[in-house]
């Protein structure tokens, strides 16, 4: 897969029902680290909310993914708002549900309507866009070779990381690449450009 989608912009809803507020959070995401903090700093901010509910998936391969009911009765938050994640063909998001209880109970199929609600209505609002597979890469080459470098990497849109400079005048550059375009780089790279890995 060299291309996949995802949320164009974070953002967040609201749905009201029985009394009860469901917040509803969507945010990209590229790792599980990075879903653990977001998810400690919302469970801060909303300490005083009875559930925070979630679901992520990462990866184009769009085979690692979690969901949390963080309390709810089984299948009636998180399953429904990675439901909504797959429905919207999205991967590396993360979509949170946030619940004050309003004090009427939903009961199991009111749970399950509101948690995909307020997901749907998150992800409505993050709009979609299409990205390309990055690959990391890294290149050693001796001063003579740079020009040819740089100027072959212009040709393919990359994103530098950081370049090394070495004490004998050779260079390190690491940079990200649309994994679609990696074999057409090295092709125009000269011979004795080592690749790293």
């Amino acid at each position: 897969m060299t291309s996949y989608f995802t949320i164009r912009i974070k953002a967040e809803s609201l749905y009201k029902v029985s009394g009860s507020k469901h917040y509803g959070f969507s945010y990209e995401v590229d790792s599980e680290e990075e879903v653990k903090a977001i998810l400690k700093s919302m469970r801060e901010e909303h300490s005083l909310a009875n559930h925070v509910c979630y679901a992520f998936r990462i990866g184009a391969n769009l085979d690692f993914y979690r969901s949390s009911d963080d309390g709810e009765p089984s299948g009636t938050a998180g399953k429904q708002i990675l439901g909504q994640i797959q429905s919207f063909g999205l991967t590396n998001v993360l979509v949170i549900v946030v619940r004050y209880f309003g004090g009427v109970k939903l009961g199991t199929s009111g749970l399950i309507d509101a948690y995909k609600t307020a997901a749907s209505l998150v992800l409505e609002s993050s709009g979609k866009e299409q990205k390309l597979v990055m690959t990391k890469i890294g290149l050693q080459f001796g001063y003579n070779e740079k020009p040819h470098v740089m100027k072959a990497l212009k040709l393919f849109n990359y994103k530098k990381i950081e370049s090394i400079q070495n004490v004998d005048g050779s260079e390190k550059i690491l940079f990200l690449l649309a994994v679609e375009k990696k074999e057409a780089l090295l092709k125009k790279l000269p011979a004795n450009v080592e690749v790293l890995n």
